[in-house]
């Protein structure tokens, strides 16, 4: 007798839990676009290429085109309909507003989610390619606009906003430090 090839998982989605069966082969961004209506993430080159796809699993960045549904189990995805605080817009989001860093939109969900992860990794000292100072005591690099560029290097956008998005990047990157120093009310 042959292997079942779909399965029932139940995916961690924006604080809601979905059970769903899903064929073994489904990815992440299937799941979420055909069989639970989540289309803010966009389908660009279903290849893992252009990032517009890009959603957080555990806080980290991933492609949601190259991640089984089933591998997704049991972890924490967001989407960039649960980025924002209920109608309070995250910071990124408020930055992409506030200095035009989308043009005709279809990459900015994964533009948001991986700026989301950048700014983390970078309050949390993670080096990129372009660090020069990779040793731990260093500390983290200062996020400057060439640092913005390859922390966001996985993400293309066909109309060029690419300024415009290290801008923003740059700009929620400062709100969101202020934010943490900010004491809570």
């Amino acid at each position: 007798m042959a292997p079942p090839t779909s399965s029932a998982v139940t995916l961690h989605i924006n604080g809601e839990k979905y059970t769903l069966t899903v064929d073994h082969r489904t990815t992440l961004l299937d799941a979420l676009r055909e069989r639970l209506d989540l289309t803010g993430t966009k389908k660009g080159c279903d290849q893992g290429q252009c990032g517009a796809c890009t959603v957080l699993l555990d806080g980290r960045r991933s492609v949601a085109c190259l991640q089984l549904a089933v591998a997704a189990e049991g972890r924490e995805i967001t989407t960039i309909e649960g980025v924002a605080d209920g109608d309070r817009l995250h910071p990124v989001q408020q930055a992409f507003l506030d200095l035009d860093g989308y043009q005709c939109g279809y990459c900015t969900p994964g533009q948001i989610c991986s700026a989301v992860a950048v700014i983390e990794e970078h309050a949390a000292g993670w080096p990129s390619a372009v660090t020069e100072d990779v040793r731990p005591e260093a500390g983290a690099p200062a996020l400057t606009a060439d640092e913005i560029r390859e922390r966001m290097s996985g993400n293309l956008c066909r109309c060029g906003a690419y300024a415009q998005i290290v801008r923003a990047v740059a700009r929620a990157a400062e709100n969101v430090t202020d934010e943490v120093k900010e004491p809570v009310a």
